[in-house]
Parts: C-alpha cells; structure tokens; sequence
C-alpha cells in the first residue's frame, strides 16, 4: 500500500510538472529513429492510439488521456491511479484490435507495445501499413528485434543480455518529446529509478540466491507453459530481487512442458493473473490449483514449500508494470519470510 501511495504521490508531482519549466520545449518537425525506422512529427500528436498496455499507461502517466483517441490489448486492468483517467479514453478491444476499427478513430499517431501488434508479422497491421496511410508509429524499444534476429510466430526474437529499464527510460524520453511534455517524461523516470534502488537495496546478498519461475499462461493444463525467458523482464525482475531466472532459453518467451520445468527446481514459482480471459489458465488462482493438485507437479518444492506469488501478467513484458511487478513479488516473499 505504501508503493501504491507513492504513485499516486507521483501523478499529483506530474501535474506539478506540467505547469513548470523543468525540461526545454520539443522543436518541430521532431525526427527519431525507432527501431531502426525514422518517424517524423510535424506537431504534437492530438488524436493518438495507445496499442497495448505499455503504450497506453505510459500515454496516460503523462497525463495524456485529453489526447488519445483510444486504447486495445489489456492483459490486465489498468493501474488504479490512472483509472479516471482511463475512463476518458475510448477502449477499442481488450484483445487484438482490427486494423479498421484503429482508422475509424482517425488516429495522428499509433505507439505500439508489442511486435505482435505492430510488427512484420503483426495480427494487427505492420508499421508500413500505417504509413501508407499518412500515419506515424511508434514501437516500444524495449520489444525491438534486431535485424536478421530469429522470430518466433508472434514476432519476438531471443535476447542476448539481460533487459533492463534503460529501454523502458528511452521510451519515456521520446514521448514525452513526441507530445511535447519533456518535463513529466524526466518526473517519470526519476521516480521508476527510485523505487528500482529502493528495490534493490532491500535484496538479500545471498551466496544461494533464490531461483524463480515465472509462468505466464497455457491453453489448457495438457499444453505447454509460456514463460519469462532468461533475459526477459521476467528474469529482470529476478535479478532485482537478488535472485536467478530458472528458465535459461533465451526466447523471449518460451514454451516448456511440465516435465522441463520441474527440472528446473525453482526457489519461487511466480503465476501471473492475466484477465483477459482467453485460456483457462489465465486465471492465477487456476494455475495455483494445478501446481497443487498435479501428481507431478505437486512434488515440486516451490509447490511443497507454498513458495508461490501472483503477480501481474502485464509485469512479465518489458513495461512500465516490470518495477510494479517487482513490488507486488517482493510483497509477498517478505511476508512469507523469504526477503
């Protein structure tokens, strides 16, 4: 409660900012280079799409939601302190939003979360088709895959290195320049680096540090797992906490069978709570009864030991919801004695 208090602290800091000089005025025409594409703005966008999660609470962190013309894809519900501002916002779809309905809303500008939804092999539309039709984009740095990277059919690649927030901060940086508002984007930053040492600082230095899992969801208990891959916000997220990503698979997000994830041994299981409600075992309390009731994975000594923490599925992509994620895992191993 103390994180969440501190957040909302930080929105009324936001709107502090916006009446000051803390950061100089974009000079237009603005052109970035993103993910190797270069965008050019002629003025600050007024009618924009926030594509994904990431995208959209970024937009209303910085006080936005007066300019966005909508929002899709929603893995969770929004932060709590951005939920009136939210209201404000049209909500096109919590899932795969239709590249039509995105035109209907006559968009000047559409930032994107994630490569499966502004990537070459986007269900939604590719970056180019946007551009055809007058319309500048903009793709998370944090999600980008490197040319000539392997892809998966959701279009995200392998890391090589650890993520870690300096993308998240790039990101932050360049809307703020995009809409204008450098000096909330610089509130923004500050405050995520703070909570991150905060973090940090309170990590055991242990020579066994604790090994986490962390699953995401699967279609049904029969199929495979999608989980954080080691480098992924997931295995950031360990580290923060001082400790180690079970899964070693580089994929950004790799599928396992049960009987490769028991092998792992983790310290921790972490079961996102995703509310999309596509798969059965979206549901954190449906993966909590399988690891419990399983024969095989019952015997897991995460599962024995009730080493188990829910967490936000939205967390588990490299977002702004990465450090929240954080929090709330932190949370709950303080309470179980393990930090």
């Amino acid at each position: 409660m103390k994180r969440l208090l501190a957040v909302t602290g930080f929105c009324t800091l936001l709107g502090l900012a916006s009446s000051s000089a803390l950061a100089g005025d974009t000079q237009y025409p603005l052109t970035l280079n993103n993910c190797g594409v270069e965008v050019t703005f002629e003025q600050a966008p007024e009618r924009a799409i926030g594509l994904g999660q990431n995208s959209a609470e970024l937009m209303l962190m910085l006080g936005l939601e007066d300019r966005m013309a909508g929002t899709a894809f929603w893995p969770n519900s929004v932060l709590p302190q951005l939920a009136d501002a939210n209201e404000q916002v049209k909500v096109l779809t919590v899932e795969f939003p239709t590249f039509e309905s995105i035109l209907a809303e006559q968009p000047d500008f559409v930032a994107a979360a994630l490569p499966s939804l502004m990537g070459e092999s986007s269900r939604v539309a590719t970056r180019d088709d946007f551009r055809k039709m007058g319309i500048p984009t903009y793709l998370s740095p944090g999600t980008c895959v490197a040319e000539g990277m392997a892809r998966d059919k959701y279009g995200y690649g392998d890391r090589a290195q650890l993520w870690n927030m300096d993308a998240l901060y790039h990101e932050i940086e360049d809307l703020a320049r995009i809409f204008d508002v450098n000096d909330r984007g610089d509130a923004l930053i500050d405050d995520l680096k703070q909570r991150e040492a905060a973090l940090r600082a309170a990590s055991p230095d242990s020579d066994e540090p604790l090994s986490y899992l962390f699953w995401f969801s699967s279609s049904s208990p029969a199929a495979d797992a999608h989980l954080g891959g080691k480098y992924s916000a997931s295995g950031f997220i360990a580290d923060v906490l001082g400790g180690t990503n079970a899964i070693e698979s580089e994929a950004e997000w790799p599928t396992l069978g049960w009987e490769s994830i028991i092998a792992t041994e983790p310290d921790v299981i972490v079961v996102a709570r995703v509310e999309r409600d596509r798969w059965e075992l979206d549901d954190a309390n449906a993966k909590i009864e399988f690891l419990k009731s399983d024969p095989a994975t019952r015997e897991m000594k995460a599962v024995k030991n009730e080493a188990i923490v829910v967490m936000d599925g939205q967390a588990m992509n490299p977002t702004l919801r990465t450090i929240f994620g954080a929090e709330q895992v932190a949370e709950q191993l303080e309470a179980m004695g393990l930090r």
